[in-house]
């Protein structure tokens, strides 16, 4: 069984590779968020770039995908009617992958 760290690490590079395919920037990731009351948090730094914090333990994997996936909605401000194909496009990359959970 792989550890959850490792399963993070891998959905987070396959899911990169996916939405730069899509034309879309690439955030960074972390886990867990610093505040230990949310399970995900977006923070855009003045350089441009974007923090997405996903909380990892506790939870279906499932779950902290979607947190993942939507984290790369909200990082490159993606407008809610254009949300659902590119969910998609990311969700299938998981799943050909073999990472979908």
């Amino acid at each position: 069984m792989q550890s959850l760290s490792l399963k993070f690490s891998e959905s987070v590079r396959v899911l990169s590779h996916a939405a730069r395919t899509a034309g879309m920037t690439v955030p960074t990731f972390r886990s867990p968020p610093t505040d230990p009351m949310v399970i995900r948090s977006v923070k855009k730094r003045s350089d441009g770039t974007t923090m997405v914090a996903v909380r990892i333990t506790g939870r279906p994997f499932a779950e902290v995908q979607a947190d993942l996936i939507e984290g790369f909605m909200v990082a490159n401000d993606i407008p809610t009617e254009n949300r659902p194909g590119l969910r998609t496009t990311l969700r299938e990359a998981l799943t050909r992958s073999g990472m979908a959970d």
